[in-house]
């Protein structure tokens, strides 16, 4: 039995591929929804086109294979929806709405649509509904919490279908039927049965069986239970269960006696930790998640995670890793036993433990990244073996894969409103961790999810330089979308709270960003007056290497404003930090700028004489392709000069060292600038 994965809020199960199909029963309500699909609707017997896609509504119980009916008539109508089928699921596990924001940019990412990561609700349905415009797609809404959720992510074309699953009626969507759900026939529930314990065991007492599927109210997550029950037990006979049922109290629906039934038959660790997976982040779970919350080694969470799939506790979760969700028709019940049972510091140690293990779990996943850094492959030595990636590709397909689960450990992780060190310590791995294996442009919805989330808890707790520190970060990937109008107010608003933490740090960097936003925007007057401001700041606080980072691109302002003069001493002023720090690159790359400015000015002899030190200075840091890029200006500066033959030289000096298109080195000067 552990190799089969049990949907305990439908009856379709995973099985060999000879036969034909998991799913059971719902002959009936499949014709009509289908049916209902062809349906002319309100807008056509008026005589207008529909102006939206239709929507078909699946209500019932969790547990009453809700899910599965409409997973079912998706795979039917598939080929009739070319442009796939887009899933979303519109609660958490405890009922909690997820905001309509994220749910239109997960669909978003599903159809390969980018939206920028700042954007709001109502520019990311505005996309969603642009993007299913001119496609035929079938959307498929789970768990929908209102009216409201299904109504802002409907496209706005009669090619689309929306199927949604709801517990019941959706007030407000115009022209929908609800397909409500009761029991299965008695045929597909003794088939159910059948397929955990053996058809022998259903056949030899049919009578008992048909009592067993009528106990159980024909609920296919009843059932599901009950078979998983009967497989762990093979001599047990149905008529011992339906017994067992019948000395249960009848408190509760039909699946609240099967559960507790199965639970009570759990071993002690086994029930803890069931219960303490009602604490997994969106119900996701996998070994390491269910080993710090029981405290247990890896090892013995998976065989226990398997034997909870095999009794139809969990769903087994298709997925390169071992992945597991608890099911929502249970979510409820094992977090009120775990309030029941477990002291509230038990449960709060358990939160922290899984917490922990995250956090370092992006430790080791992104330290296999940093194979250059001594220090850091010391460190991933270091952990312990079941916490350690064999290869950086290994830590990415972990982190892609629990993706939805690290972001709910984020989301976890302040639900409470505040912001301890280990909240700090796991928004700031995520996020590293993140852009080490993907990229700040590819992780920038994510990570602006990750710092409004600080941000929030900064605002409500009055945190300053919290508050800082998280506008900064969501206006500096404002900044790298092209949102610099937006990337300024937010800069504006971190100088503010950093003058109110009395941070230096936040300050100075929201002065100098401030200059750079301004920059981009083309105002170079104010950039180079914040630039000075933060310049001052640095100057003030002896922080030499950052005072001539500051003076480059002061310099910068001054020279797009055509203030030559005053950007040759900028730019000289940051050479002598440079040298004065020790950073060998940095000097070589402002005396290539600076050799930029000489030759806008129309000092050629100088800016040559700089452009020959230049690559004095990018020969010891041993940058070959700054020494190329440096050759190539010398010949230019060398043919305007009137000296061919040493321009050759030069130009046939850098095509040596690039191997390879020269443009490249004139990209590495002008990377420069931005440095």
């Amino acid at each position: 039995m552990t190799d089969q994965a049990v949907d305990t809020d439908g009856v379709r199960l995973s099985q060999d591929p000879a036969e034909e199909s998991g799913f059971l029963g719902r002959t009936r309500e499949l014709k009509e929804l289908r049916a209902d699909i062809e349906r002319a609707g309100l807008d056509t017997l008026s005589g207008r086109k529909a102006p939206r896609a239709r929507v078909l509504l699946i209500a019932g119980r969790p547990g009453s294979g809700r899910t599965a009916l409409a997973e079912e008539l998706a795979a039917q109508v598939a080929d009739e929806y070319p442009d796939g089928v887009l899933r979303a699921r519109l609660s958490e596990p405890d009922g909690t709405p997820v905001p309509v924001e994220r749910l239109a940019r997960g669909l978003l990412t599903e159809l390969e649509r980018t939206a920028p990561p700042g954007a709001d609700e109502d520019d990311l349905t505005e996309a969603l509904r642009a993007a299913l415009a001119d496609r035929r797609a079938l959307l498929l809404l789970d768990s929908v919490a209102d009216a409201e959720q299904v109504d802002a992510l409907l496209p706005d074309t009669p090619d689309c279908l929306a199927v949604a699953v709801s517990e019941g009626p959706l007030t407000g969507i115009a022209d929908v039927r609800p397909c409500t759900l009761g029991g299965l026939d008695t045929k597909s529930a003794l088939e159910l049965l059948a397929r955990h314990t053996g058809s022998v065991r259903i056949t030899v007492d049919p009578r008992a069986a048909e009592h067993l599927v009528e106990l159980c109210q024909a609920q296919p997550a009843a059932l599901t239970l009950a078979g998983g029950w009967l497989a762990a037990r093979p001599q047990a006979a149905v008529a011992d269960l339906a017994k067992h049922l019948h000395a249960e109290n009848d408190e509760g629906s039909a699946l609240d006696r099967v559960f507790r039934l199965v639970y009570a038959s759990l071993p002690a660790t086994a029930a803890r930790m069931l219960r303490l997976l009602s604490l997994a982040p969106a119900g996701l779970a996998d070994p390491h998640t269910a080993s710090a919350l029981a405290g247990c080694s890896v090892s013995s969470a998976r065989t226990t995670l398997d034997d909870f799939v095999a009794l139809g506790l969990l769903h087994a979760v298709d997925s390169p890793l071992p992945a597991y969700e608890v099911p929502a028709c249970l979510h409820g019940r094992l977090s009120r036993l775990a309030r029941k049972q477990d002291r509230p510091a038990e449960l709060q140690l358990a939160r922290a433990r899984m917490l922990e293990r995250t956090v370092r779990l992006l430790q080791s996943c992104r330290a296999v990244t940093e194979t250059d850094s001594p220090q850091a492959r010391e460190k991933l030595l270091a952990t312990p073996r079941d916490l350690r990636f064999p290869h950086p590709r290994a830590a990415a397909d972990w982190l892609r894969a629990r993706r939805p689960a690290l972001l709910a450990s984020a989301r976890l992780a302040v639900a409470d409103g505040e912001l301890d060190t280990l909240a700090r310590r796991l928004m700031s791995q995520l996020v590293r961790a993140m852009v080490a294996h993907f990229g700040t442009q590819a992780a920038a919805p994510d990570l602006y999810g990750v710092h409004r989330l600080v941000l929030d808890v900064a605002e409500r707790r009055e945190l300053p330089r919290e508050k800082a520190a998280a506008l900064l970060n969501l206006a500096d990937l404002d900044a790298r979308t092209g949102r610099t109008a937006e990337a300024l107010v937010r800069y504006r608003a971190a100088l503010d709270a950093g003058r109110e933490a009395d941070d230096p740090y936040a300050t100075g960097r929201a002065m100098e960003s401030v200059g750079g936003a301004h920059l981009e925007l083309g105002d170079y007057d104010r950039a180079a007056d914040w630039f000075g401001r933060a310049l001052a700041q640095r100057l003030a606080r002896s922080e030499r290497a950052d005072a001539a980072r500051v003076y480059g691109r002061l310099a910068t302002a001054h020279t797009y404003a055509g203030r030559y003069g005053e950007a040759v001493r900028a730019w000289r002023a940051a050479i002598a930090g440079y040298r004065k720090s020790g950073d060998v690159a940095a000097h070589a790359r402002a005396l290539a700028e600076l050799a930029r400015v000489q030759e806008y000015a129309g000092r050629p002899e100088e800016s040559l004489h700089t452009c020959q030190e230049a690559v004095d200075w990018a020969r010891r840091a041993e940058d070959e392709r700054l020494q190329a890029a440096l050759h190539l200006r010398l010949a230019d500066a060398l043919d305007r000069l009137g000296d061919p033959v040493a321009a050759g030289l030069q130009r046939r000096a850098a095509e040596r060292m690039l191997r390879e298109d020269p443009a490249d080195a004139c990209e590495t000067l002008g990377a420069s600038t931005e440095d």
